[in-house]
């Protein structure tokens, strides 16, 4: 299963334009651009665009055991999650490490899973195992993945769905059936205006087409990413190595926060770490958004490390250029490096962007319990 993941390749990249993505990157079976990165980004923000995210591994699970046995194994609090909901959710190792990172809705008596191409069959083989008595069936669904982004969507949509679908999901994380099958959910990021379409597989053309008909441009990967890197949010693979834990890269919170790790549910593997950083510590590396100096002779690649005075204090994930701030990056660096540290990540002078910063200033449970026992 594996490998047909990775020798897939998107039907759309035959779209005039199309540009795939560079050879043996994660995102190179789908479209990178269509010629002007650039001006897709901005349709994205002012107008509307169509991006291919087919590369999505998905998951399917029905059994009427499903949500409760999902709970039991994973970061986020979804026993009662209602039909048409959605949620960010994680599968941590027994460290507390982030494995997987995956977005599930519940619809019509199955719960619908996409996660990274990559890792996805992992995580299938790992939901697969866990099963035992519960009476949940964990399988490869055939369907893809596209997203719109804009503040047109709506008009896109409903005219796509030949008026049968007259809204969008108007809360976060809602999700309403299509015609035809799959459903449309709304996202938090990496807009204001975000929305996924899972549609059978079959369907991919059809839907891209439509869309596209009624007015959505066809934007590639490096537009959602560009975006996704100015929102700070991670990617797993990309942004996240084998130490990271989720309060190192903001996955903490319910689904009100967007989050993926509720800090109130019952026992899951890793649960002990998240309990330990959130009551007593603070992560030692947090995410951010670094500015690159784009006068450089080249860009970073990821995974590189970022350097102060010549000593390693982080690692760099994501490497884009966005159409308004120019060549940005997310790093998970040493949460004690200052804000105004001089940086380098391979041939770019970098800066962390003070907006990006996590705030430590709450005073936490179990360190406050700690300290009146001493006296302090």
């Amino acid at each position: 299963m594996a490998d047909s993941v990775l020798a897939y390749s998107s039907p759309l990249l035959a779209t005039a334009g199309a540009v795939a993505g560079a050879p043996g990157s994660v995102d190179a079976s789908v479209a990178w651009h269509y010629g002007d990165p650039f001006r897709e980004q901005r349709a994205a923000t002012e107008s509307v665009a169509v991006i291919d995210r087919s590369n999505r591994f998905v998951i399917s699970i029905t059994g009427e055991g499903r949500l409760s046995w999902l709970h039991t194994i994973s970061s986020q609090h979804i026993a009662d999650l209602i039909d048409g909901t959605s949620a960010e959710n994680l599968s941590l190792d027994a460290n507390g490490r982030v494995e997987h990172h995956f977005v599930l809705t519940e619809l019509d008596s199955t719960v619908w899973i996409d996660t990274e191409a990559a890792t996805g069959p992992a995580l299938l083989s790992f939901l697969q195992r866990m099963v035992f008595w519960s009476k949940a069936e964990p399988v490869r669904g055939d369907y893809a993945v596209l997203t719109m982004l804009g503040p047109d969507s709506r008009d896109a949509l409903v005219a796509a769905s030949g008026g049968v679908l007259e809204e969008l999901p108007q809360q976060q994380y809602q999700a309403l059936a299509l015609p035809g099958g799959g459903f449309v959910r709304r996202m938090p990021w990496p807009t204001t205006d975000s929305f996924d379409l899972l549609v059978p597989r079959a369907d991919l053309q059809r839907w891209f087409d439509k869309l596209v008909s009624a007015g959505a441009k066809p934007a590639g990967m490096w537009a959602f990413e560009a975006l996704r890197v100015a929102a700070a949010r991670p990617r797993a693979g990309l942004d996240t190595d084998d130490r990271t834990i989720p309060h190192e890269v903001g996955w903490i919170g319910g689904i009100e926060q967007s989050g993926a790790v509720h800090l109130n549910k019952g026992c899951y593997r890793g649960q002990e770490t998240v309990a330990r950083v959130h009551n007593l510590g603070r992560p030692p590396r947090h995410l951010v958004l670094l500015h690159l100096d784009g006068s450089a002779d080249g860009r970073p690649e990821s995974g590189e490390p970022i350097l102060a005075a010549g000593r390693s204090v982080g690692r760099v994930g994501t490497i884009i250029d966005h159409y308004e701030l120019g060549p940005i990056a997310l790093g998970l660096v040493k949460r004690t490096v200052p804000l105004d540290t001089a940086l380098t990540v391979g041939p770019c002078a970098a800066s962390i962007d003070p907006e990006s910063v996590p705030h430590y200033d709450d005073v936490q449970a179990g360190r406050a319990a700690v300290d009146r026992l001493r006296g302090r």
